[in-house]
């Protein structure tokens, strides 16, 4: 009989590092058994730029997350992020030798080859190979030709890379812990494992992670990946753009967009003025609603239409389940209503109904990527090979 296995999920973001510990029984399902969150220190748009902070509020996760689950933790599925980190589609087609007519498992793993071959910078390392779909002499096959009749064989993957050194840096991070990295996952795809259904790809979903310092988009069209991407923005530089214009300290302007902040645009909802308080109490400066409200949806407004801009041409129309959002600047108020009036498409936020032992504070938005870490370690598990993963992952710095 089957045993129980416990994986590990670290997510190193740019306002909070959350480590989650989970048990995956024998009957496929998934327990959490702890949880430990530190405020991030030395993050910068999802990277790395203070290395003894990041390594000291990885700790702190660490011991939290060790003291809540009563597990020693010795390894991590890691989540990376970052504008460096690339997406991109690519095809590859294998004909078979004049003498051959039946595709064999030697014919489809040529074509595999080729698609995954992608031309890198130099300074950049493979993240994943994900399969997308074969073919047989350009017509496309919904499983493995193996067996089939033909004279070519066509594969599709979606590949992702990122800088060597960046990436490097958060692994090295993890191990001065020390702890090893069982596997590393581009942020997105490991939101949209808790976020998605079969169903929901199926049809078409876009998920949108949009945290402290990054918004990290996921685009699943008929069942697969279409498009993946990271753009350097996020609630952050709300936050930024409020102390600019308002002279507030970034702490106050903070707590202002987080307690009065509305995006959507509704007239109704910026009627008035917000006092702020001094440390004391007392009445600080007063900032009119309808300027805080068009701070926060002219930021908002210009993110989301940037990574519409990254979409390929004609995608958003093939999103039938509807935008899913993540992270925790999708809580701020009216931005469903924002992201509604972009897309014109049925806005979700994601929740774990099949996980259990999760505390209530945990099913927030802001936590679906660590969560999506234990479901993606609990397919890898479930998938892999003795000799390789799933994705076939090119990746030399294992454990």
């Amino acid at each position: 009989m089957a045993r129980s296995k416990i994986h590990v999920g670290l997510e190193i973001g740019t306002s909070k590092i959350c480590m989650v510990v989970g048990e995956v029984k024998s009957d496929g399902s998934v327990k959490i058994l702890g949880v430990g969150q530190s405020k991030s220190v030395g993050v910068r748009k999802g990277e790395i730029y203070d290395f003894p902070q990041v390594r000291a509020c990885v700790k702190d996760a660490l011991v939290k997350a060790e003291d809540a689950s009563d597990v020693e933790i010795g390894s991590v599925f890691l989540a990376v992020s970052g504008a460096h980190i690339q997406g991109v589609n690519h095809a590859g087609s294998f004909r078979l030798p004049e003498s051959e007519d039946t595709i064999t498992a030697e014919h489809v793993d040529e074509a595999k080859e080729i698609a995954r071959a992608v031309a890198i910078p130099q300074d950049h390392v493979y993240l994943h190979h994900v399969p997308r779909r074969f073919g047989v002499d350009g017509f496309q096959q919904a499983a493995s030709p193996i067996g089939l009749t033909g004279r070519t064989v066509d594969a599709d993957y979606h590949v992702v890379h990122g800088i060597r050194s960046r990436i490097e840096n958060q692994i090295k991070c993890v191990r001065e812990m020390p702890l090893d990295v069982d596997d590393l996952v581009f942020s997105p795809i490991a939101t949209a494992q808790v976020a998605l259904n079969r169903e929901a790809r199926e049809r078409g979903a876009l998920v949108i992670d949009i945290g402290g310092g990054t918004t990290d988009y996921a685009l699943y069209v008929d069942g697969v990946i279409e498009a993946t991407g990271c753009i350097p923005v996020g609630g952050d530089h709300i936050t930024n753009d409020i102390h600019l214009v308002t002279g507030l300290p970034f702490s106050k302007a903070e707590l202002l967009k987080v307690r009065e902040g509305d995006a959507s645009g509704d007239a109704a909802r910026s009627v008035g003025v917000v006092k702020v308080g001094d440390d004391k109490g007392f009445a600080e400066t007063e900032v009119k609603r309808q300027l805080l409200n068009d701070i926060i949806r002219q930021r908002l407004e210009e993110t989301l239409e940037l990574l519409v801009s990254r979409l390929p041409a004609g995608s958003c129309e093939k999103i039938g389940t509807g935008v899913f959002l993540a992270g925790g600047t999708s809580l701020m108020r009216g931005f469903g209503e924002l992201a509604h009036e972009t897309f014109q498409r049925d806005i979700y936020r994601p929740e774990p109904p099949e996980l259990s032992g999760v505390q209530a504070s945990f099913k927030d938005p802001q936590f679906t990527t660590a969560l999506g870490l234990i479901r993606y370690a609990q397919i890898v598990e479930s998938e892999r090979s003795p000799k390789r993963g799933i994705l076939g992952r090119l990746w030399p710095f294992g454990k």
